[in-house]
């Protein structure tokens, strides 16, 4: 085979492995290319097109982002969407400024949408699809949390901008999502996947952001030929335009630089930034070509990339069961902070970067900010799969989802998938310990340093790697460990409902506890029948007690448990029961109290029962604010239930004493 038929065999691989990345990443917001692979691949079409002359009909460089789905209405766009010519080389910039002034802005990394209002009405949006028709997104759009629905002006309008959703709401969105599989690996997947819902409720809860980038139309508003006045325009409107700053070929490198050093802390994802002719009409006489605009174009960083040695792969599984590959390598400097780990995401990335133990690889921080592996030198693809979970040692399997391969441990009850029980035992109502979040569990449990409950009141073994974990330090590991030497203190009730019995609450866990005068032996040994005669145990909540009993593992992890914690024991005394069958609603702010669970758990010591809504069976509503209007006070009035402010119950309830918790 030839050398001309050898490039063509090559473009035609490039061609559909380049559009089936696409796809995953644009349109099911999955990935099995890293973007470093991608550009690299994409520079090696376009350099062998132009050498051959042979450009496929559907070739990346010529089709812009992904096709429209079928799940939503496509609409043509009134003027095709192109992309921005690129540069990494900062020199190339003052080439392109020519004498001009221009506008450098953040290139944003979201959704591009294109926007009509009519008569001061948003009237329309549509996603910039595959440049030419788009998916109509007009419901969602209202819901974008800084965008106007309603303008000043009257004319029409059509403007392009770009949805994204911040960094910090992607963490705590991904955080909600249990299956990990299913969570976003980044921003613009998140994004992506809320502008495109069928619902908008959703889209709603996602906290897009918009901000304008480009004004198309605005009929009968002259802008005196300048593109910032149409930036002006459009602030004036109320719309959030990306921040910008005016450049000519002097100030153009120093302004990079100003933007350069944002990128850390900024919240808002981008990939690089925009500069644009001011000079509208300069612009627009330099045309463009079968992709590009000449009137602007994209500088991305040039990632600082260095060559290092890769040590091992680290298998961390999570509560799904799914086991991310992570690289750990020699220690190297990238953008001023020392790195030595990068997550590779799945096995299809790990395979394609044919990854091997003792390799020279080259890393970079994608955008700036996450580290990722570029490229490896060496190739060696020997990284043997994990058959066992590293946790618990049960089989794994690897599973195909949108042509990602991934790695699962199959055991359901490896230790790494009880990071629910965990997180409910130190929460507040439970054990009541700080600085242990349900991702700082997930990395205790995955290093092996959690099994059972009783683990976490012997962390203090594990004090050199706990200050060395990212995120932690002297000062964090010295508050945990005192937070977990006060929780070993605690309460009967407490400690049942941290167990995570089903069904079992806090106020559930009290009545039992109450009801066998809080002796933990005699509650353990309780069968159906007694527990369902409690008043508000019914049989579903006394069999899953029961049954929780009666398993040898549970009780042996109480046991374990009982010997790191002391219980106070709330003693009964004969005649502290005042207020036995009586039931109250308490409602607004107090006085005498912090708060109203400390004077909800004086009612229930004294055999109280407090309850969120008022009820014929109430005894009495405590609320400060008599007079007020609110539902609950307008039901007790309607029930003839007695409305007492937080004096009048202490004196007719508590024989007028205040109560301390």
């Amino acid at each position: 085979m030839g050398e001309r038929e050898d490039k063509s065999k090559r473009i035609r691989e490039l061609t559909e492995l380049l559009n089936r990345a696409s796809k995953a990443y644009y349109a099911d917001n999955t990935e099995f290319m890293s973007n470093f692979e991608y550009d690299k691949l994409y520079d090696e079409l376009v350099r062998l097109e132009e050498e051959t002359g042979t450009v496929l009909a559907n070739s990346p460089t010529i089709n812009v982002g992904y096709e429209a789905v079928d799940e939503l209405p496509k609409e043509r766009h009134e003027r095709q969407m192109l992309s921005l010519g690129k540069t990494k080389n900062r020199e190339d910039l003052l080439d392109w400024m020519h004498d001009q002034i221009a506008l450098l802005s953040w290139k944003l990394d979201g959704l591009t949408i294109v926007l009509t209002y009519f008569d001061g009405k948003l009237a329309k949006a549509v996603t910039r699809g595959n440049g030419e028709v788009g998916e109509v997104v007009t419901n969602n759009a209202r819901t974008f949390r800084n965008l106007p629905v309603s303008i000043p002006y009257k004319g029409e309008l059509i403007l392009r901008g770009e949805a994204v959703i911040t960094y910090s709401d992607f963490e705590k969105i991904n955080e909600g999502i249990e299956e990990e599989a299913a969570k976003y690996k980044n921003p613009r997947n998140l994004c992506s996947g809320s502008v495109r819902q069928l619902n908008n409720e959703i889209t709603a809860r996602r906290n897009v952001n918009f901000f304008a980038f480009s004004l198309v139309k605005a009929e009968g508003v002259d802008f005196h030929n300048s593109r910032e006045e149409q930036f002006l325009f459009l602030q004036k409107q109320g719309f959030e335009t990306v921040e910008y700053k005016k450049v000519d070929k002097d100030t153009i490198l120093d302004a990079i630089e100003e933007f350069e050093k944002k990128i850390e802390n900024y919240d808002v994802p981008s990939d690089g930034l925009v500069i644009a002719y001011n000079d509208i009409a300069y612009g627009q006489s330099l045309g463009m070509t079968a992709k590009f605009p000449r009137d602007s174009i994209a500088f991305k960083w040039e990632d600082e990339v260095r060559e290092t040695t890769l040590k091992e792969i680290e298998w961390s599984p999570s509560r799904t069961g799914l086991i991310n590959p992570v690289a750990i390598f020699e220690p190297v400097e990238l953008e001023g902070t020392t790195v030595s780990r990068a997550s590779v995401h799945n096995i299809s990335i790990m395979r394609g970067l044919k990854l091997g133990i003792g390799d020279r690889i080259t890393v970079y921080k994608a955008n700036m900010i996450i580290p990722q592996i570029a490229e490896n030198l060496t190739g060696s693809d020997n990284i043997r799969i994990p058959k066992t979970c590293p946790v618990c040692g049960g089989d794994t399997e690897i599973r195909k989802i949108n042509e990602v391969q991934s790695l699962y441990c199959i055991n359901p009850s490896c230790d790494a998938k009880k990071i629910k029980s965990f997180t409910l035992f130190v929460s507040r109502d439970a054990m009541n310990i700080d600085g242990l979040s349900e991702a700082t569990l997930e990395k205790f449990i995955v290093k092996g340093y959690i099994h059972e409950y009783a683990d976490i009141f012997h962390l203090d073994k594990y004090k050199d790697e706990i200050i060395e974990m990212e995120g932690f330090g002297e000062k964090s590991y010295r508050n945990l460990i005192n937070s977990i030497e006060t929780a070993r203190k605690t309460t009967l009730p407490r400690l049942i409902y941290s167990l995570g019995i089903a069904n079992i609450g806090l106020a559930n866990a009290k009545m039992i506890c109450k009801h066998y005068r809080y002796n933990l032996d005699d509650m353990m040994a309780a069968d159906t029948e007694d527990l369902s005669g409690i008043d508000g145990i019914g049989e579903v909540i006394a069999a899953t007690f029961c049954k929780y009993f009666k398993d040898v593992n549970n009780k042996q992890i109480l046991e374990n448990l009982l010997k790191e914690i002391d219980i106070e024991v709330d003693e009964l005394e004969e005649g502290s029961q005042t207020l036995s069958g009586k039931v109250f609603v308490i409602t607004g702010s107090l006085n005498h109290y912090v708060n109203r669970n400390e004077l909800k758990e004086i009612i229930e010591k004294k055999g109280g029962k407090v309850t969120g809504s008022v009820t014929s069976k109430t005894d009495c509503l405590i609320n400060n604010d008599i007079a007020s209007s609110s539902s609950k006070n307008k039901k007790a009035k309607e029930l003839q239930v007695p409305i007492l402010t937080e004096e009048q119950f202490i004196e007719q309830f508590l024989g007028g004493e205040i109560h301390a918790n």
